[in-house]
């Protein structure tokens, strides 16, 4: 097997994102990033999933508002700067078993497995227990999901990340108020 070094593509986070990176590669188990569009939220936290996969072995999921964003935002979006899709840039070949385009899914040669899924269906994914979780968007979420996978996570020592633009005063806006004077959490506001 060749020897592939992640982040994959001479990826590098932007000055920006480096406290959130390091905060990642200190161990810290949540995040809560508010930051503005274009700043590459997914593509940070597509990066991480990949690091983590080949760490520890287990289910990570990227988790849009709905189901049917996930193909769009994240599984056929392409990088404007490499011309390959995202998850190409993030998850190469080389470290992929098997990637099934109907379910958004991939299998790594080492066990892992990735998949995107949406919050408004986070009722069917019972029965794979994640170990890391992005919820983008999650200004736009289904609050309910956090709830439903937060026990699940804190049992296996999971992550969870929330990514999103600000939306007013709603459950990302409470969560980013929290994870402000918690520090278990690491939080970043970006305008």
């Amino acid at each position: 097997m060749a020897e592939i070094d992640l982040p994959a593509n001479g990826w590098i986070p932007r000055d920006y994102q480096l406290p959130a990176w390091k905060a990642l590669e200190n161990g810290r188990k949540r995040l809560a990033l508010a930051w503005h569009r274009r700043s590459g939220k997914d593509e940070l936290a597509l990066h991480w999933a990949a690091v983590s996969a080949m760490a520890r072995v287990g289910s990570y999921w990227h988790m849009l508002p709905q189901a049917n964003q996930s193909r769009k935002a994240v599984w056929d979006a392409v990088n404007s700067h490499t011309g390959r899709r995202r998850i190409d840039d993030a998850f190469p070949e080389e470290i992929r078993e098997s990637t099934r385009e109907q379910d958004m899914f991939i299998r790594f040669k080492n066990g892992s497995t990735w998949q995107v899924v949406g919050s408004d269906n986070y009722n069917s994914l019972v029965g794979s227990p994640p170990v890391g979780v992005v919820f983008s968007e999650y200004a736009l979420a289904d609050p309910n999901a956090w709830a439903f996978l937060r026990p699940i996570l804190a049992e296996n020592g999971g992550w969870a990340m929330f990514i999103s633009t600000p939306r007013g005063r709603n459950h990302f806006g409470r969560m980013i108020q929290f994870a402000r004077t918690d520090p278990a959490w690491f939080c970043q506001v970006l305008t």
